[in-house]
């Protein structure tokens, strides 16, 4: 499925969270973001939609959704706001909007003015062959899809799969030229099933690209905060996304004795799962470390199992952080993806950030860290969610990340 461009009318304020509330100039671009604490799905969605639109004729909406939500009713509430624009979405592991983040609301981003067009897609029941599903959704979206600067935003299914895979297949239909953004969908960590949102339907296991293009630079970042603990170790033994042998021992006991973690994680899943969203593996690339959420552990074959691909023969770390050095990453990736812009005011940040991350920093560091993308950007909207994994190719053919922040920022 996809959708042509949407024409749009020129803004008549900045709207959102964060905004100055000033008139730009017509033609300018504009973004908004509406957020709501109803429980009452259809409420929620039409709260934050009428916030985040205000109004105007919008290229692209995307909502971030508590996963205790109906998103069908969320859609029908979203949709009489926004008029024919393009709506996208998920279900997530909290959500992220200007100065704040939380868990069990509605946040609602909306992007507008002359100069953009957007186009989505979106490939059902990927889990049957991840890559063409990457390759096919992103196909879609960017078809007649042309501008100065384009982007490609994928929402995913963490759940379905290695997500490299999509990441290769969405490559393989965007090429070097055209970057790749955006995150896995959550379902506040339950781990059982996530939704995505094309238009106005809810999937599961799919791939949702979406194609913006502008006439105005944009910018990716990216950070972790995690540190390497000791000497690397050699992934001797490993398939997909489970590593049986690191040093030539099981993997488990390797690191069990490296990290010491609480007795109870030695044995019991969910205690184990616990101590490992603070304790990743981080893989040696060329372009720095790449960092592997290691998501359980098989206590009979003392094998991890992590979220995505670790390749047999290469080397890994094992990797800790506080939420000081997760919260310096934050202002790093923030950072990074403003360098893009060339100068240019941002009108908005959209954050995908790892559900592992917030793990580390709690109720009052998620905060903290929002504040911290706001007070990068005081005029731009912010928008995002918490993630079961995220996008980021800049270069080359990888671009999978474990508990990293992602932050797209657009001028």
């Amino acid at each position: 499925m996809t959708v042509p461009p949407i024409g749009t009318g020129p803004p008549t304020s900045v709207i959102g969270e964060g905004a100055d509330g000033s008139i730009p100039p017509a033609g300018a671009h504009w973004a908004g973001t509406g957020a709501s604490s109803l429980t009452d799905s259809e409420a929620a969605g039409r709260d934050a939609a009428s916030a985040a639109v205000a109004g105007r004729d919008a290229a692209l909406v995307v909502v971030f959704a508590s996963d205790d939500h109906d998103l069908e009713a969320l859609v029908e509430g979203i949709r009489p706001c926004i008029g024919s624009a393009p709506l996208v979405g998920c279900s997530t592991a909290g959500e992220i909007w200007t100065g704040q983040a939380g868990s069990n609301g509605t946040v609602v981003f909306a992007l507008g003015g002359d100069g953009i067009s957007v186009s989505t897609a979106v490939a059902p029941r990927a889990s049957a062959d991840l890559r063409a599903a990457g390759a096919n959704a992103a196909a879609a979206a960017l078809a007649g899809q042309s501008g100065a600067h384009q982007v490609l935003m994928l929402l995913t299914d963490g759940l379905a799969g290695d997500q490299n895979e999509v990441v290769r297949g969405a490559y393989s239909a965007a090429g070097a030229s055209i970057p790749l953004v955006g995150g896995c969908a959550g379902d506040d960590l339950r781990m059982t099933r996530t939704r995505q949102i094309c238009d106005d339907t809810v999937f599961e296991d799919a791939v949702v690209a979406v194609s913006i293009a502008s006439d105005a630079p944009l910018g990716i970042g990216v950070g972790h905060g995690w540190v390497k603990v000791g000497e690397p170790l050699v992934v001797t033994s490993s398939s997909g996304t489970r590593v049986a042998k690191l040093n030539d021992r099981p993997a488990l006991d390797v690191y069990l004795e490296h990290l010491n973690p609480p007795d109870l994680a030695h044995t019991d899943g969910v205690a184990f799962t616990h101590f490992a969203q603070t304790h990743p593996l981080g893989l040696d690339r060329r372009t720095g470390v790449s960092i592997r959420f290691v998501a359980g552990a098989d206590f009979a074959t003392r094998e991890l199992i992590c979220i995505a691909q670790v390749p047999e023969d290469g080397l890994a770390y094992l990797m800790e952080g506080d939420a000081a050095s997760v919260l310096d990453a934050s202002d790093e990736a923030g950072r990074e993806a403003l360098a893009g812009l060339g100068g240019r005011p941002p009108v908005a940040l959209l954050a995908f950030d790892c559900i592992a991350r917030r793990g580390v920093l709690g109720d009052e560091g998620i905060a903290g860290e929002a504040c911290r993308l706001a007070a990068l950007a005081p005029e731009a909207a912010v928008a995002g969610f918490y993630t079961y994994g995220e996008f980021a190719r800049t270069q080359g053919m990888t671009g999978f990340h474990n508990q990293t922040l992602v932050v797209l920022a657009l001028a």
